[in-house]
This record gives structure tokens, sequence and C-alpha cells, in this order.
């Protein structure tokens, strides 16, 4: 047979990829791109002072929940939308709405928030750059729908490198976390336009080149009112549960930086971040399982969501004791080499912050089994409840204890939400045996 005679579906490539090809290309994606996050950190730590990570932090603290809600986990329902209920111009028309909106709310904190001038423009400008990643991620949901996380794969690595640098190039010449922030924007931007965008597109056409069945709609956004209406009531409620989620590991850091100044707020998310690594396994594997167990839940097969789900739960609870294990040995000597000896003083502090970031890994592929399932008006009161208690913890805690008492408080808000999720998850499994059973028996 000539080339030439060759058909369509034998020289066009499959659109989805395997799951092991999705977590191989989301791992090492996420890999560099936490890498550089906290590498951010590092620069702060090294060229400034802990004083500039705590501004640094701060933003990050203040811009989180907002553009939490904001993005109305978006993403996550694009991913798990099997039905196919919206169109991706959709997603996009309302995610462009919220994140306006967020910038606009972010802004107005930093400035009469009562924050020193300086710090107040870091929360600003950190605040316009989440809102340029927010738009980024909702193209990243329409290629998650397709199980394509190698375009995600390979933007993050490109984002990754691009934003230390210039934030590090930035904070060099100027002194200023408020410069190292423009270096973001600017990073975050250029990557929308010139990565994000370009990428969508290439697949959108190959599925429509590929599937008979597809419709292919359009890669701009669409404000029909009574669509928006029914993906923002459909999306709201994880909105809030993602709200809850940031203010839950922010809450800690507000009490930090009202008690014990930029300088322990900064001591305490740089040490922090450094369980970015066991959350990078997490987030790989549970974006790359989101789709196909949704697929099994959508289909009935409880078996296959159960073991899938059981497998990653494992995942998560070795990470954590193998965490534990590693800063309860070599914790001191690791804050030194990677910042600074004064961070090396609160070892003890790290180890209870693994603890809990060890048990989160575990909720947190609970929680993609919940999102898959659809189950999301019940994860708002769950994490009401966890951020309730997070915030009592921390208002008796942290004013006696300080940066240990802020660790104390993220362990109770995650065994809290382990025994929840747990739960809801559970209950989930349940209905969906109980369905077959009847379906089976009529």
């Amino acid at each position: 047979m000539s080339g030439t005679d060759l058909t369509p579906a034998a020289t066009v490539r499959p659109v989805a990829l395997s799951l092991r090809a999705n977590f191989s290309w989301t791992f090492v994606g996420n890999v560099v791109y936490a890498g550089c996050q906290w590498a951010m950190l590092v620069v702060l730590a090294k060229l400034g002072t802990p004083e500039m990570v705590g501004q640094f932090a701060l933003g990050l603290a203040i811009s989180g929940p907002v553009i939490m809600l904001a993005n109305l986990q978006l993403r996550a329902i694009q991913a798990t939308d099997a039905r196919q209920q919206f169109q991706f111009a959709d997603y996009l028309g309302l995610r462009l709405t919220t994140s306006i909106i967020a910038a606009l709310v972010i802004a107005a904190i930093g400035v009469i928030g009562g924050y020193r001038y300086e710090t107040a423009l870091v929360i600003v400008v950190i605040g316009l750059a989440k809102a340029i990643e927010s738009i980024s991620d909702v193209f990243y949901g329409f290629l998650q729908q397709q199980e394509r996380m190698d375009r995600i794969a390979k933007a993050r690595m490109i984002k990754g490198p691009l934003s230390l640098v210039l934030l590090g190039l930035f904070v060099a010449l100027t002194g200023s976390v408020f410069a190292g922030g423009l270096g973001l924007l600017m990073a975050w931007a250029i990557i929308l336009l010139t990565y994000d965008i370009p990428s969508a597109a290439l697949i959108h056409r190959e599925l429509a080149r590929t599937s008979a069945d597809y419709e292919p709609g359009a890669l701009k956004p669409r404000w029909a009112r009574d669509t928006l209406a029914r993906l923002t009531w459909l999306a709201l409620p994880l909105g809030v549960v993602m709200m809850l989620i940031s203010l839950n590991s922010n809450i800690p850091r507000y009490f930090l930086e009202r008690y014990e100044g930029e300088r322990g707020l900064g001591i305490f998310a740089a040490m922090s971040y450094l369980m970015v690594a066991g959350t990078t396994v997490v987030s790989a594997l549970g974006q790359s399982a989101s789709p196909r167990l949704a697929k099994y839940y959508a289909a009935g097969n409880a078996s296959a969501f159960r073991n899938l789900l059981l497998k990653l739960v494992g995942i998560g609870a070795f990470l954590g004791v193998a965490a534990v294990l590693v800063v309860a040995i070599a914790g001191k000597p690791i804050l030194t080499l990677l910042y600074q000896p004064e961070y090396a003083e609160q070892a003890d502090v790290f180890v209870w912050i693994t603890l809990a970031a060890g048990i989160g890994y575990v909720s947190s592929f609970l929680g993609y089994g919940m999102t898959a399932a659809r189950y999301f008006k019940v994860q708002a009161p769950l994490f009401a409840v966890v951020t309730g208690v997070t915030a009592l913890a921390s208002f008796w805690l942290v004013p006696r204890y300080g940066l240990q008492g802020a660790a104390f408080a993220l362990l109770c808000s995650a065994v809290v939400q382990l025994f929840g999720a747990l739960a809801i998850v559970g209950y989930a499994t349940f209905h969906l045996n109980a369905d077959r059973e009847q379906a089976d028996a009529t």
C-alpha cells in the first residue's frame, strides 16, 4: 500500500493519552513547576530577609481564597463533565467574568486593608498575576477533559523556569518583592498568550478532525445568561469549597502575621512549602485519574471506581509517612542548607507541619473521588466545619505558642477533613453499589 492510500484513522494519532502517559507527563510538569515555585522562596530567602518572604507569602495568602472562590473549580467540573453538559465557551465566559471581579476584590483588600505601602502593592500585583493564571487554568480544563495532560505539563515546564528567572532577576535588580511580583505577572501573561491558547486550539482542531461525534463549538467566550446561571449554580458549591480549603491553609498565616509579624510568617511559609514535593505527586495522580474516576462512576462501575481510589489513597499514605520520617531525622540540616540557620531553629515545628501535610495527601485523593462522583454540594459544609476548626485552633494556639501553634492548628483541621472525606466517599460508593444492585434486580 502506498503512503497516499493511508486512511485518516491510520495517519492521525488518537487525541487521548493513556492514564500512565498522562500521569508521567503531569508528574514531570508538576515537579518542574513546583520546584521552581519553591525556588522562588529560596531566592527571596537568599537575596532578602524573612520579612520579604513574609510579604510574598501574605500576598499569596490574601489572594488565594478570593481566586479560589472566583475560579469555582471550573477545571475539575470540565474534566469530569463526562456527559458534556456545557461547552468550553461557557466555561471560558464565566472564568473571564469571575477573574476580573477577583482581581478587583484583591486590589481593594490590599489598598484598604491597613497594610504597609509596599506590602499592599505586593498583594495587588500577586492578585493580578493569579487572575491571569486562572484564565490559563480554564484552557487546562479543556485539555484535561480530553486526557491530554502532556500539553498542560509542557506549559508548566515553560512557565516555572520563566517565572523563577523573571522574579529572581527583578528582585536582584531592585531588592523589591513588588518588582518580583511584576515578573510573575509578565511570565504568566506571556505563557497564556503564546502557549496555552494555541495549545488548546491545536487539540480542538485535532478533535474536530478525528471524532465524528465531536461538536466543535468555539474556543472563545460565550455569555449566555441562562447557561452561565446554571453553570454558576452547579459550580458555586465547589467554589465555596475551594475558598474554604484555601482559607483553611491560610488562616494560621493571618494569625502569624498578626502576632509574629512578617518575619515569623516568612519562616513558617518557607517550611510549609517544602511539602510541595508530596503535593506534586498527589496533584499529578489526582488530575490524571479524575476523568477516569468520573467515567467509572458515571457508568455505575463501583468496583473500578473503588479500586482506583484505594490505590490513590495508599500512595498518599505512603508519601505522608515517608515525609514525616525524613523530616524527623534530617529536618534541621535540610532547613539550614536550603534557607538560612535561623529557619533551622524551628525544626520541631517542621515535623508537625509535615504530619499535617501527610494527612492532607490522603484527604486530597478522597477529594478527587468526591468531585469525580459529582458530590459537590456536600463538600461545602464539610470544609466549613474544617475551616471553623482551623480558625478556632489558630485563635487559641497561635497567640500562645507562635509557629508551633500554627502547625498544631493545621494538624487539627487535617484530621477533621480526613474523617469527613472518608464518610462522604464511603456514602457515594455505597449509593453506587445500591443503584447497581437495584438495576440488576429489575
